[in-house]
């Protein structure tokens, strides 16, 4: 390898200062936002790539900016989010859970994120570790199932190497079998059983020997559906 390629010492010493900031291990958690109000604030290409998640999620999104891309704009005319065409202003951020910041303005997302910390609402400015309270994961799914993988900052072409990877691992059929899975539980809830007996057969069920003889038997057909099901999706906006 050329060694011109490498990062020099001095670069690296400035590396690990930066990322010393995080000093404690970060608390991974699924957040529920079915009905709950996040703000955007920025409306361009990256703020496009982050709303999708949202609105998938079921959140009420409100996104403040001047001007929009085209996908926000028919997003908004769609119902689908609320457009603010307008600066930034603190008040934005009333009834908010949590607030995605992605302008090419310093100040404005600076500001932003300091209204966030002051009334106790997690703020992601986009690419701008020290002004985050949470980091976006590269995330695998498959139906229920979600994969997600997070080096903390400190190297998001890892994590999508990562995700990548674990795509091949898990296939679409892992879809299928987690949902069979939790129609299985319910029944076994359902069941007179004892506490131990339910938690030895809910172990046993999804256990190695019992995944493979459902993807033996299934995992083909699901797979195949599981594509058709996603194929009118393959157009990202």
């Amino acid at each position: 390898m050329n060694r011109r390629s490498l990062p020099r010492r001095n670069t690296l010493s400035s590396v690990r200062s930066r990322l010393s900031s995080e000093k404690k291990d970060l608390f991974p958690v699924f957040l529920k936002l079915d009905q709950q109000c996040c703000l955007v604030v920025g409306a361009g290409k990256t703020a496009e790539e982050k709303i999708p998640t949202l609105l998938a999620c079921g959140a009420r999104v409100s996104v403040v900016a001047p001007s929009a891309t085209a996908a926000i704009k028919n997003w908004a005319r769609a119902g689908k989010l609320g457009w603010m065409q307008r600066i930034f202003e603190p008040e934005d951020l009333n009834d908010a859970l949590l607030c995605v910041v992605a302008t090419p303005s310093k100040v404005v997302n600076r500001t932003a994120f300091q209204e966030a910390q002051r009334r106790g609402i997690l703020c992601n400015v986009v690419h701008d570790g020290a002004n985050c309270n949470f980091y976006y994961p590269a995330v695998v799914r498959r139906g229920p199932l979600q994969i997600a993988v997070s080096t903390a900052g400190h190297s998001g072409a890892l994590a999508q190497r990562l995700r990548q990877e674990l795509e091949t691992q898990f296939g679409p059929e892992w879809a299928t079998w987690l949902r069979w899975l939790g129609e299985a539980r319910s029944s076994l809830y359902d069941d007179p059983l004892s506490p131990r007996q339910r938690r030895t057969l809910l172990h046993k069920l999804a256990g190695k020997k019992k995944q493979e003889e459902f993807f033996r038997r299934w995992g083909a057909a699901s797979e195949s559906q599981t594509t058709k099901r996603q194929q009118p999706r393959e157009r990202r906006t």
